[in-house]
């Protein structure tokens, strides 16, 4: 941890477990830094990262208006896979914000990260430990498959227990906007806070996650619903992959069958897509999940992926 902490102050790139995905760590305050780990990843300049920090108050030094929703809600979900957009104050650079007046912050619960955070001691810009736009890495190993040669260290701690990214709520506004759907549940985070939150819009800041195409696999992949799966197969054989609920079909080689309970879904999403990723196949077909307010973070996941 040591180690990992010094790479970080000497403007190095370190990757590490968090409870939704891996991240790709540069120190925030190192506008050189952040340069390497944005060019590590091809990722866009004015495409904002969330800074990872150890505790609150550490997390709420980067910004220079702290409503009090923001303090019940940290005082709930963090740590956790939350990330709340404030804000910003002078100790959050350009670089990090993607020159905007906002910035994402979070405080992770994975031990991993916590340790790393409080032994380096400052904010790490963290954006997922991959290639831009690509399926996110729940494992050491899938860091190690997308940046080879790209980062100083990687930090193991496991498959990511959550599996797809944090929730951002918007909070620089006046009232609380969801940016993107995570285990933080919209009705978990209007409990909390007493007040319906509102729809994202065109004025709400650019943040991670946001782009229509995202978490996306090399092989061109398809939602399809339940009735029109087996039609589908049917067109595709043997050059097809396919992700779904229902048992495996014997004319399709790659075949996951996923479980019907959202949250395990979720956590084993991003590993089944590169498994089907590296099927060899000229089509991922992916079963469209429930329309419900449970399946919202996957639903939101699955339509960026596929085409």
């Amino acid at each position: 941890m040591r180690r990992a902490a010094e790479i970080l102050r000497a403007g190095g790139l370190v990757a590490f477990p968090t409870e939704t995905v891996y991240g790709l760590g540069a120190d925030a305050s190192s506008a050189a830094a952040v340069a390497r780990l944005y060019a590590a990843k091809g990722r866009p300049a004015s495409h904002p990262v969330i800074v990872h920090f150890a505790d609150a108050e550490a997390a709420f030094a980067f910004a220079r208006e702290i409503p009090p929703e923001a303090r019940k809600l940290a005082k709930r979900f963090w740590p956790g896979p939350l990330t709340l957009i404030l804000k910003r104050s002078p100790m959050a650079p350009d670089l990090v914000t993607g020159g905007q007046d906002t910035v994402g912050l979070r405080v992770p619960s994975h031990p991993v990260a916590r340790a790393l955070l409080r032994e380096f001691g400052g904010g790490v810009a963290a954006p997922s430990a991959n290639e831009f736009g690509k399926v996110s890495a729940t494992t050491a190993q899938h860091v190690r498959g997308d940046l080879e040669g790209k980062v100083d260290l990687v930090l193991e701690g496991g498959p990511s227990e959550v599996g797809i990214e944090s929730t951002i709520l918007d909070l620089s506004s006046g009232k609380p906007i969801l940016l993107r759907p995570g285990q933080v549940s919209r009705a978990s985070l209007e409990e909390v806070l007493g007040e319906k939150i509102q729809e994202k819009n065109s004025n709400s800041p650019r943040h991670s996650g946001g782009l229509e195409r995202h978490y996306a696999p090399k092989t061109p992949a398809r939602l399809v619903p339940p009735h029109a799966l087996d039609a589908e197969v049917a067109k595709l054989g043997l050059d097809v992959a396919v992700l779904a609920f229902s048992k495996p079909d014997e004319r399709v080689d790659y075949w996951i069958r996923m479980p019907r309970d959202p949250r395990t879904y979720a956590q084993r999403l991003y590993a089944a897509l590169r498994e089907l990723d590296g099927a060899g196949c000229g089509a991922i077909l992916v079963e469209s999940p429930p329309d419900t307010a449970e399946w919202d973070a996957v639903r939101d996941r699955l339509q960026r992926a596929c085409r």
